[in-house]
C-alpha cells in the first residue's frame, strides 16, 4: 500500500512539475510533505537520509563564489572577448561554447561548470542578440555527456568510484572518455541541424564591436583578484580531489567562506546571501524526498531486482538492460538513489557466475549519466541551469526541452549500447561459467 502512494504522489507531483503553472520548488516540496504526512518516511529519514546535503551545500558555496566574482564584471568580460573572437558568428559560438562546457563537465563536474558557463553564456546571448535556448540547451547536453568521461565529472561515476576498488581516475578515462567523445561530436551534429534555421537568422547582421567594448572594459580591483584567485584555487582543488583526498564540497565550501571573508569591507555579504538561487536549492531538496519515497517504499530496489529475474544472470542481456533502465529512469529520477540501489544489486551477479562485471559498471555509467539529459529534471545540472536562465528572464520550458532531450538520449544510448557490445560483451563473452 506504502508503494502504490508513494508511486501516486511521486506521478502526481511529477505531472504538475510538467505543467509548469505553479513554482516546481513549491511543488515538490508539497509533494515531500504528502509521504510526510501519509507515513512513508519521518522528518529524521527525510533530512538525515534522503537529502543529498553535498550536492545542496557545493551548489550554495559555488553559487556563492560565482555571485561574488559575477560583481566584479569578469564574466560580461569573458564574454566580450568570447563573442569577439567567434566575430559573433551563431555556429563557431555554440561549437565554443559547448566545447569548453564539456571540457570543464569533464574536469570539473557537470554542476559547477554550468554555474560557471551560464552567467557568461546569457551576457553574450543578450550582447548579440541572439535566442538564449538553443545555448542554453547545448550547455546542459554538453556538461551531461562530458562528465561523464571522469571520476568526478557526474556524482553517479563518484559513487561507483568509490564502489569499485580496482577503479581509478585513468580507468574511467580509458574506458569512457572515446565513446563520450563520439556521443558528444554526434549530439553536436544533431543540435546545429536541429537549429539551423535559428542559427541562420542570427547570422545575418553588422556588428559594431569597438562601440560595443566600450560597456564590457574589465575594472582591476581588488575585489576581482581576490575573486579570480579563490575561485582558481577551488578549481585547481577540484582537479586535486583525487590527490588531496578531500572530498569537493569541503573545497567549495572552504573557497567560498575565504571569499566572503577576504570580500567582507568590499561587500554586503548580507545582500550576497540574497543573489543565492535559493529556489533551485529547495527544489533539489523536494525533489530528493520525493524520490526518498520511491526509495523508502522498495520501489527502486524492485526495479533492479526485476532486472536480475529478467535476465537470469545473463552478462550481454544484463548490461544492455542496464544501460536502457538506468538510461530512462535517470531521465525520470534523479540518478543518485537510483544508482544507490543499482551498486549492491550488481555486486550480487557474481552469484551468478559473472567473473567480470566491468561491462555492468560502465553500462550503469553510461545509462546513468547520459540519461540525464532526457528531461529538465533528469540531473542537477539540468535544474541548475533552468533555476539560473529563469531568474536571468530566459526560462526553459520543460516540454520543450523534452523534445530535444529525448532524440539526444535515445541516440546516446544506441551508440552506447554499439559501444558495449563491440568493447565488452563480445571479448568477454566467455566470464560466465
Amino acid at each position: 500500500m506504502e508503494a502504490i502512494i508513494s508511486i501516486t504522489i511521486f506521478l502526481i507531483s511529477y505531472f504538475f512539475i510538467m505543467l509548469e503553472k505553479i513554482n516546481r520548488a513549491l511543488i515538490a516540496l508539497t509533494g515531500g510533505i504528502l509521504m510526510l504526512i501519509t507515513g512513508i518516511y519521518s522528518w529524521n529519514d527525510a533530512f538525515y537520509s534522503f537529502i543529498d546535503w553535498h550536492t545542496i551545500t557545493l551548489l550554495f558555496s559555488m553559487m556563492l563564489l560565482v555571485s561574488i566574482t559575477q560583481r566584479t564584471g569578469f564574466f560580461e568580460y569573458i564574454a566580450f572577448e568570447m563573442a569577439e573572437k567567434v566575430k559573433g558568428e551563431p555556429v563557431r559560438l555554440f561549437i565554443t561554447i559547448c566545447s569548453l562546457t564539456a571540457i570543464g563537465s569533464a574536469l570539473l563536474d557537470n554542476v559547477t561548470s554550468v554555474l560557471l558557463f551560464v552567467p557568461v553564456l546569457i551576457n553574450i546571448t543578450r550582447m548579440l542578440s541572439l535566442p538564449s535556448f538553443p545555448y542554453l540547451l547545448g550547455v546542459i547536453f554538453s556538461s551531461n555527456i562530458g562528465g561523464t568521461a571522469t571520476l568526478i565529472g557526474d556524482p553517479p561515476n563518484i559513487m561507483i568510484g568509490q564502489a569499485v576498488s580496482h577503479f581509478t581516475f585513468l580507468s574511467f578515462i580509458v574506458h569512457l572518455a572515446p565513446i563520450v567523445l563520439v556521443i558528444f561530436l554526434i549530439t553536436l551534429a544533431m543540435m546545429l541541424l536541429m537549429f539551423r534555421s535559428s542559427f541562420k537568422l542570427s547570422g545575418q547582421r553588422n556588428i559594431e564591436w569597438e562601440k560595443l567594448r566600450e560597456g564590457y572594459d574589465l575594472e582591476k580591483s581588488p575585489l576581482l583578484y581576490k575573486s579570480l584567485t579563490i575561485l582558481s584555487l577551488t578549481i585547481i582543488g577540484f582537479l586535486l580531489h583525487p590527490v588531496l583526498h578531500v572530498d569537493l564540497t569541503t573545497i567549495a565550501v572552504s573557497g567560498a567562506l575565504l571569499l566572503l571573508l577576504m570580500a567582507d569591507k568590499e561587500l554586503d555579504t548580507e545582500a550576497i546571501f540574497k543573489e543565492v538561487e535559493w529556489l533551485t536549492l529547495f527544489f533539489f531538496m523536494g525533489l530528493f524526498i520525493l524520490v526518498g519515497g520511491l526509495e523508502t517504499t522498495g520501489v527502486i530496489d524492485e526495479i533492479a531486482r526485476g532486472m536480475i529475474w529478467l535476465t537470469q544472470g545473463d552478462l550481454p542481456k544484463t548490461a544492455i538492460i542496464i544501460l536502457w533502465v538506468s538510461g530512462i529512469f535517470s531521465g525520470l529520477v534523479d540518478n543518485i538513489p537510483f544508482v544507490a540501489a543499482m551498486i549492491p544489486v550488481i555486486k550480487e551477479f557474481q552469484d551468478f557466475g559473472m567473473l567480470n562485471l566491468d561491462p555492468l559498471w560502465w553500462a550503469l555509467a553510461l545509462g546513468a549519466c547520459l540519461g540525464g539529459n532526457g528531461t529538465l529534471l533528469g540531473a542537477s545540472a539540468n535544474v541548475v541551469v533552468a533555476g539560473i536562465s529563469a531568474s536571468k528572464g530566459e526560462p526553459i520550458s520543460f516540454m520543450k526541452f523534452l523534445k530535444f532531450g529525448i532524440p539526444v538520449v535515445i541516440i546516446s544510448l544506441l551508440v552506447s549500447t554499439i559501444y558495449l557490445i563491440f568493447r565488452y560483451l563480445i571479448p568477454f563473452s566467455g566470464t560466465l561459467t
